[in-house]
């Protein structure tokens, strides 16, 4: 069976802890930060952990990830 292919914009914005949990960027913080709360800003910050159910749509795009 061939290699699988680990989709390029997957692994850019995807990093898999230890324990097999999806850690992203949070969304929203690219432009337009004057329309956004302080509050927004400041939670939008680091990382989060993807929820279980969009875990499942990003698992098959890194399969030697998991």
């Amino acid at each position: 069976m061939p290699k699988l292919k680990t989709k390029s914009a997957a692994k850019k914005r995807f990093k898999v802890t230890a324990t097999g949990r999806v850690k992203v960027q949070a969304a929203g913080k690219r432009h337009g930060m004057i329309k956004r709360s302080n509050k927004f800003i400041r939670n939008a910050r680091g990382t989060m952990v993807l929820s279980d159910p969009d875990t499942k749509i990003v698992k098959p795009f890194m399969p030697y990830s998991f």
